[in-house]
Formats: structure tokens, C-alpha cells, sequence
């Protein structure tokens, strides 16, 4: 007969057993003893339960009268003070309460066709559940994604849901990192709003946080000092122990909840934030060991692992055999910062290291990173490591994301900072790029609300809050000035949060940007040239300095040009450059321009005419071989 812990789906928390009654084991090498304690006794002789020494620090107990919603707590060495369970699948009362027994095998899939995702194809949709809609809910988020799915998205990008403390927040401050916090509904709301997403043929990825824990509301040290190391400097608050003394049973845990959120919510992979702040020196890396069990969780389906990395490690997108961690893709904020210093011209704190010129746009489109070990002047060191050879679909590119649109004054969105044209442009490249595009909430649209930091915290730690994101704006040379210090906003107001929810109704009152977006979208799924995703196949040329041509070749000669020009109208006269020339002896005709009066343009005449090239101003244009059977596709969705 298998034991209770024979039949766990994982090595720590409360669990469910298949003939009734909930099994504890919590790793507790600090404590002589550990009680689990009941909120409301099951019965009038039981209020808690003395679990029993296992070894090597942990300690395990079933109670039979325990099931689904017992709300319990756990006491170590009989303490005054009870705490959460550190691997609790719910916090109803967020990370200061009793931790909740959760049975995931309540829940009724219907996904069960559901074959997975893999990177290459995705469109990426970063989303906040808090400021996503207004009632800032699972349920209210899943009522959106049929829109989502019809604009063109594929594959949801969660941002951090590991329960913290206050009533609003990024999540990136998580302390409870298996319960999805109560802010946004319960745990099986999150399940039925990734139900839904499969069904609507829309994958699920989350953002976790392994890089530290946030300053409130984590209670590991009372279990385990060896959950953190002063061996390495964090730049929040103390590192994770992923290769010293003690951190076997670390690893485990952060290894259980990558399965945990695979097996128990179906997602379809996980971001990692930070990874640069992750250290190990282990003959496997954490993440290698976490995406090993992440594929094995998800098997059969197929999974996305995607990794955000300061410095540019492609070690991290390698294979495991050849020294790697097997993630899928990283973001790349290379293409970012070049295309925010084309777009607005400001270079200022790691701006500067970006001339956002037409050879620099066609190297991040063609290369995947800029800095692939040069030196890095703003940090005073050399940045990045080689990328050649790395598919184009494991660069993930973005103009908008949580981070990027908060880092200003007002937390405004590029296309605030820049003229229409540019930005319908640069989202054109963005879009038809081989490189796989995100695009932040509320950017198809245009959003009008602004995405600033905010974070509900107490009073004294409000403080604390200010200051430091105050020191991290000084390196913009324009916010130190003291006529803008009165106009930031104060992250702990909840009106921060607030203006940060989006208006849905702008969809139709923008429906230029909205339009734009689905066209291309659209474009980039049917035309078979840009759905390739071949940068082998991709070759640029720099006609001015804002200015160039991205020639996509095709096995059949109907090949594809894109036409920026991020400056003014440009005459390009004469025109030495072969990647101009026409293929088999088939005019250029216009496909799609970025100033279709559908957008908010003006227009677009032929670019390729008797008097040679002329290039409209502030304008994307893709041209491809005139056949008879083409058509007219002036509007991708004809």
C-alpha cells in the first residue's frame, strides 16, 4: 500500500490525498518541532496536530478530518506566532493569514486536446490582471480574451501573481510564491480564465520572481536561515541559496513550484524575471533544473520558457548539452532602446548607449542583440555575449513593456512621446520583424492611461518605497531637475493605481491604432514570407539616416520589402542599391502602408516611380512583386 508521501504530486505544502484526509510536509530545519494548527477546529478535540520529524529537517502529518478550504497555520517549536505555510496553494487572507488547503482535482478541464505552444509564431501580450479592466479580476480578464484571440495575440504573459501584501501591486514583491494572490479571485479563477484561453486557441505563460523575495509578509526564515545567502549582493533585498550549504532543499522547492504551476494551472511556460540576479554556480543551474521539470510537468504538451537577462547571456537560450539551461527565447531590450531613441530622440541614463539610426534598426532586426560583448559605457563594462547563429524567434522584441513605460516622469506610452507616422511605423517593423513581438496591455489601442510603479505598502515602508524609486530615476538627467520632483506620482497612492486602468472603450474611440495592429498582425499570419521568421533570409541597406530598406528573400522570388523611414520625406535619387531592384522582372506595388487613411494616414503614392525612389516621411511600406492574382491587399484583412 503507496504512503501518503508516495502519492504527493509534490515535496512540500498541504495536499489532498485520493482516499481523503490532507497531508502537510514543510522543511523546517530550524525548528526541534512543528504543529499544524487548524482556524477552526475540525472537531471539538482537535485543534492541531504535532507533525512528525522526518529527517533532514522535514516534517510530515495527515489529518484525516482536513480537506478541501481548511484554513491552517503552522507552528514552529511552539511559538506564540503562527505562520503561513511556505508552499500554501492559498492565502484568502493574503500573506499575513492562515494558508488554505487547495485540491486542484476539484477543478473541471476541458482543455484536454490542448497540444502546448512553442516560441516560434507566438504574439506576446503582457498583462497586468489588476489594471487590465476595471474590476481588475480573472473573471473580468477572461472576458476579454476572445478579443485578444481576434486581434491576433497567441500567447498571454502574466505578470507576477504570487500573493503580497496591500491591496494593489506589480506582484514582483511575491512572498507567497504558490498561491496566486487573493487581489485578483480564487485559485480556480485563474484556472478557468487559462481554460478559456485554451480553448480559444490562446496560450498562458506567468512571470515568476526567483531572484528574491519582497520585504513583507516573508516568514521562510522561520523555518530555514539556509533559504538565503549573504555569498552574493542582490540588488532588493537577500539572495536565494541555490548552491551553498543547505540549499538542497532550496532547490527543491523552487523546482516544485515550476511544476506546481505547470501541472496544477496547465500554463503553457514561465518568464523568469531577473534571471542576472539569480546565482548559481552548481554543475546545473537552477534554471536548467527548473525547465527540465517544467517540460517533464507539462509532457505531453509543449512549453514556453522565457527568460529577461540585464546582461545578455545567450548561455541561458542554449541547449543543456552544450552547456546551457534550455530556455526558449529572451527579451531583448536591445531592440527596445534603439527604437525609443529613433522614436523620441532622448538618450539619456542607458539611452545613451543608442543612436536609434537606420544601420542600428536593421542590426537589432537582423541580429537579435546590438551588444554582444562590447564595452558598455554606462555600465563601465563590456555588455552581452555572441548571439550569431540564434534563431530570430528567440529574440523577443517590444516598444511597451511593464518595465520600460514606467521608467519616465508620467509613465506615458511611446506613442505619447512620439509624432503618429513614427509610431505607426516602428510598429510596423516591430510586427513584420522575424523576431517574436510583445506588445503591452492597452498598446494595440493606443491607451491613453499611463502604467507607472505602485505598490501598496505601510506608511514608514511607503517611505522607503519613494526613496528608492527615486534613486533609480536620478540616472535620467531630466527627472533630477527640481521643477519636475512635484509632478512624480507617489507609488502607495492608491490614485497611482488607479489611472493605470485601462479604458477598454478606447478599442473603438482609438480604432486607428487598433486597426493598425490587427492589419499587421494579420499580415504577419497569412503571408507566408513574413510568418518565416528568417533572419538568414533578411538582408537591410541604410538609405539615409533615418531611413532603410529590409529586403525579405523567398524560396520563389516573391520576396518582400519594408520601407522605413523614420525622418522626412526622402528622394532617393540615385538608387545603388540592388536590394531595391525588383525580382524576375515584376514591379514593386504597395501591399501595405502604414499611412492608409485607415490608420489616421495620409495616403501613400508609389514609392518606385520614373523619377526614382521617393520614401514618404515618417512611414512604413511593404511592397511585393505585382502578380494578377495578388490583388488588392492595400488592407491585410481583405
Amino acid at each position: 500500500m503507496e504512503t501518503a508521501l508516495q502519492v504527493r504530486r509534490l515535496p512540500v505544502g498541504a495536499e489532498v490525498l485520493p482516499e481523503g484526509g490532507v497531508h502537510f510536509r514543510v522543511w523546517a530545519p530550524r525548528c526541534s518541532g512543528v504543529r499544524v494548527v487548524f482556524e477552526n477546529p475540525l472537531s471539538s478535540h482537535l485543534a492541531s496536530r504535532a507533525l512528525r520529524a522526518e529527517g533532514d529537517g522535514y516534517f510530515t502529518g495527515t489529518e484525516p478530518q482536513a480537506g478541501h478550504g481548511t484554513l491552517y497555520s503552522f507552528q514552529p517549536d511552539d511559538r506564540d506566532f503562527l505562520y503561513p505555510d511556505p508552499a500554501s496553494r492559498s492565502q484568502p487572507d493574503g500573506p499575513e493569514g492562515p494558508s488554505c488547503v487547495i485540491d486542484p482535482a476539484r477543478f473541471e478541464w476541458t482543455d484536454a486536446g490542448w497540444p502546448g505552444v512553442r516560441i516560434k509564431g507566438q504574439i506576446i501580450y503582457e498583462m497586468h490582471v489588476g489594471t487590465f479592466t476595471p474590476q481588475g479580476t480573472w473573471e473580468a480578464a477572461e472576458r476579454q480574451l476572445p478579443e485578444l484571440a481576434d486581434l491576433g495575440i497567441t500567447l498571454v504573459e502574466v505578470m507576477p501573481i504570487a500573493d503580497f501584501p496591500g491591496s494593489f501591486g506589480w506582484g514582483y514583491d511575491g512572498v507567497n510564491l504558490f498561491a496566486p494572490t487573493r487581489l485578483y479571485g480564487p485559485p480556480d479563477g485563474f484556472r478557468r480564465f487559462v481554460d478559456r484561453a485554451h480553448s480559444l486557441k490562446l496560450g498562458v505563460i506567468l512571470d515568476v520572481v526567483y531572484n528574491h523575495f519582497g520585504p513583507v509578509g516573508n516568514y521562510l526564515r522561520e523555518f530555514s536561515e539556509d533559504y538565503f545567502t549573504t555569498r552574493y549582493q542582490n540588488e532588493w533585498t537577500e539572495a536565494n541559496n541555490f548552491d551553498g550549504p543547505g540549499s538542497g532543499p532550496v532547490r527543491e522547492f523552487y523546482v516544485a513550484n515550476a511544476r506546481h504551476w505547470i501541472s496544477e494551472y496547465h500554463l503553457d511556460g514561465l518568464r523568469f524575471d531577473a534571471t542576472q540576479a539569480i546565482y548559481d554556480v552548481s554543475r546545473e543551474h537552477i534554471l536548467a533544473e527548473v525547465a527540465r521539470a517544467a517540460r517533464q510537468a507539462a509532457s505531453p504538451r509543449s512549453i514556453v520558457l522565457v527568460a529577461e537577462n540585464e546582461r545578455q547571456d545567450v548561455r541561458l537560450i542554449r541547449p543543456a548539452e552544450q552547456g546551457g539551461c534550455g530556455l526558449d527565447a529572451l527579451w531583448n531590450d536591445d531592440f527596445h532602446h534603439s527604437a525609443m531613441v529613433a522614436l523620441t530622440g532622448r538618450a539619456e541614463a542607458y539611452y545613451q548607449e543608442y543612436r536609434g539610426d537606420a544601420q542600428e534598426l536593421i542590426s537589432a532586426v537582423k541580429w537579435g542583440f546590438l551588444y554582444q560583448g562590447q564595452r558598455y559605457t554606462w555600465q563601465k563594462q563590456r555588455r552581452g555575449t555572441p548571439a550569431f547563429g540564434i534563431p530570430a524567434h528567440a529574440f523577443i522584441n517590444c516598444l511597451q513593456n511593464h518595465d520600460q513605460t514606467s521608467n519616465s516622469a508620467y509613465g506615458i506610452r511611446c506613442h505619447g512621446l512620439t509624432s503618429n507616422g513614427r509610431f505607426r511605423a516602428m510598429t510596423a517593423l516591430l510586427l513584420l520583424a522575424p523576431g517574436t513581438p510583445m506588445l503591452f496591455q492597452g498598446q494595440e489601442f493606443a491607451a491613453s492611461t499611463p502604467f507607472l510603479f505602485f505598490a501598496d505598502t505601510s506608511i514608514e515602508l511607503a517611505r522607503s518605497v519613494r526613496k528608492g524609486r527615486m534613486s533609480f530615476l536620478r540616472q535620467f538627467r531630466s527627472l533630477v531637475a527640481p521643477d519636475i520632483q512635484g509632478y512624480l506620482r507617489d507609488p502607495a497612492d492608491p490614485a497611482t493605481f488607479r489611472m493605470c486602468v485601462l479604458n477598454l472603450a478606447e478599442r473603438q474611440r482609438h480604432r486607428h491604432a487598433y486597426a493598425l495592429h490587427r492589419d499587421l498582425l494579420a499580415l504577419r499570419r497569412r503571408d507566408p514570407v513574413f510568418s518565416s521568421q528568417r533572419s538568414d533570409r533578411l538582408h537591410g541597406a541604410v538609405l539615409a539616416h533615418e531611413a532603410f530598406v529590409l529586403r525579405f528573400f523567398s524560396e520563389n522570388c516573391d520576396d518582400r520589402l519594408l520601407v522605413v523611414n523614420m525622418g522626412r520625406d526622402l528622394h532617393y535619387d540615385p538608387a545603388p542599391e540592388p536590394l531595391l531592384a525588383p525580382p524576375s522582372d515584376a514591379p514593386w506595388e504597395i501591399l501595405w502602408s502604414s499611412e492608409h487613411p485607415r490608420y489616421g494616414g495620409s495616403g501613400t503614392a508609389p514609392l518606385d516611380t520614373d523619377d526614382n525612389w521617393r520614401i514618404p516621411g515618417h512611414a512604413a511600406v511593404v511592397l511585393a512583386p505585382r502578380t494578377e492574382s495578388r490583388g488588392d491587399n492595400a488592407r491585410a484583412d481583405r
